[in-house]
């Protein structure tokens, strides 16, 4: 401090160093007087007990605000709370409408906000890939955005339902660029490196999917499969909409169309156009990762059936909120198909115990060898009733 007013004072100093004697000092002065209005509050403090902080060295309270966090204009905008324009509550009971987005949108904030890069009526990126991994690691659901989508440059008109329920969609119907294969006959064959391996042979409709739940092998006493005939047989005429949330191309759905049961295909694009496929087929893809919420009201649900998904991988906790979400949404009297779950010998009893947590009838139950992993890993099949609950 005295080091700056003597430069202040000199009157050989050039004036911009008295500029930025001037600017210092008055910095250091307040910083002097912070120091002491604090030694001083200590002093009062030990007396009464209580504590003042000066301007300066008070720690600034964050803001709360969602829309505080993110840099692009875009993000602020969406997630802001929106006030309804008469300032009276709307037909749902709310005086705002509240956009949301997942919780790890926060922790890949660079992700998100090059996802919301865009300008305002234009054709959005070719960023499909970049959704789906920020929903995959939790930032789901997205935010909306302001762009129109991107669509195949030569779109023609889908198969009819008579068709396209066993026929390979046209190729130009469907985006490649972010595909290793780029056409339906890459997909179907046995030969060339897909870019993916659950599920692999779904594309084969003819030889791999067309026999499935409706034949058995010729060994069919070491296999975990059921026959859609045999499951519906438990629960005659009862089971009417359901859902399936697996890896796959709807070709579940496709059989269940013909006993007259209407399923919702739920997957994601595993390094495939596996979405497209379902709906090119006349069937209903439901876009859905394993971290949300199914968006089904409780107590609705005919059937819920998944293979090929919840294996051996899965966490023990996350599979319990998986198991009750999926309990809120099966009615009573509902039937849970796990169709081949499969998981190391080792960890068979903690997952069984895991599904039996439901409490659920057991209509059908088998457990057999995985036959190509030397008995190392384990299939299990089940259908199981959740029974009813009444209210209290």
């Amino acid at each position: 401090m005295e080091k700056l007013r003597e430069t202040k004072q000199d009157p050989s100093s050039s004036p911009s160093a008295l500029q930025q004697a001037a600017f210092l000092a008055d910095i250091l002065g307040l910083l002097e007087s912070a120091a002491t209005s604090h030694q001083h509050n200590e002093g009062k403090n030990q007396q009464n007990g209580s504590f003042t902080t000066h301007p300066l060295v008070r720690k600034k309270k964050r803001s709360d605000e969602p829309a505080d966090y993110f840099l692009r204009e875009e993000i602020r905008k969406y997630v802001r709370i929106k006030p309804n324009r008469l300032g009276k509550q709307n037909f749902m009971g709310a005086n705002a409408s509240f956009a949301s987005i997942g919780h790890a949108c926060f922790a890949m904030k660079e992700e998100l906000e090059e996802y919301m890069d865009y300008d305002v009526g234009e054709i959005c990126n070719d960023d499909w890939k970049l959704a789906q991994r920020l929903m995959v690691h939790g930032c789901d659901p997205l935010p909306r955005r302001r762009c129109f989508s991107r669509a195949p440059k030569l779109y023609n008109q889908p198969f009819p339902i008579t068709e396209s329920l066993w026929k390979l969609p046209d190729d130009r119907n469907v985006r490649w660029s972010q595909y290793r294969c780029k056409n339906f006959a890459c997909l179907s064959g046995n030969t060339t490196p897909k870019g993916f391996f659950k599920c692999a042979d779904c594309f084969n409709l003819t030889n791999h999917e067309m026999p499935r739940w409706v034949s058995l092998e010729a060994d069919s006493n070491q296999t975990a499969d059921f026959l859609i005939s045999e499951v519906l047989g438990l629960k005659p005429g009862e089971v009417r909409i359901g859902l399936d949330f697996s890896v796959g191309t709807g070709t579940f759905a496709a059989r269940m169309r013909e006993f007259n049961v209407t399923i919702i295909s739920a997957t994601i694009n595993f390094g495939a156009p596996f979405n497209e496929m379902i709906a090119l087929r006349g069937l209903v893809p439901l876009y859905l990762t394993i971290n949300q919420r199914l968006p089904f009201f409780d107590n609705t649900l005919d059937l819920i059936h998944t293979t090929r998904f919840l294996d051996g991988w899965i966490d023990f906790v996350l599979l319990e909120f998986i198991l009750y979400d999926w309990d809120r949404v099966l009615r009573p009297g509902g039937l849970l198909w796990i169709d081949s779950f499969f998981c190391l010998k080792e960890d068979l009893y903690d997952y069984l115990k895991a599904f039996e947590m439901l409490r659920y009838k057991k209509l059908k139950w088998v457990v057999v060898p995985k036959l190509d992993k030397d008995d190392q890993e384990m299939f299990f099949s089940a259908v199981l009733e959740k029974p009813p609950r009444p209210f209290r």
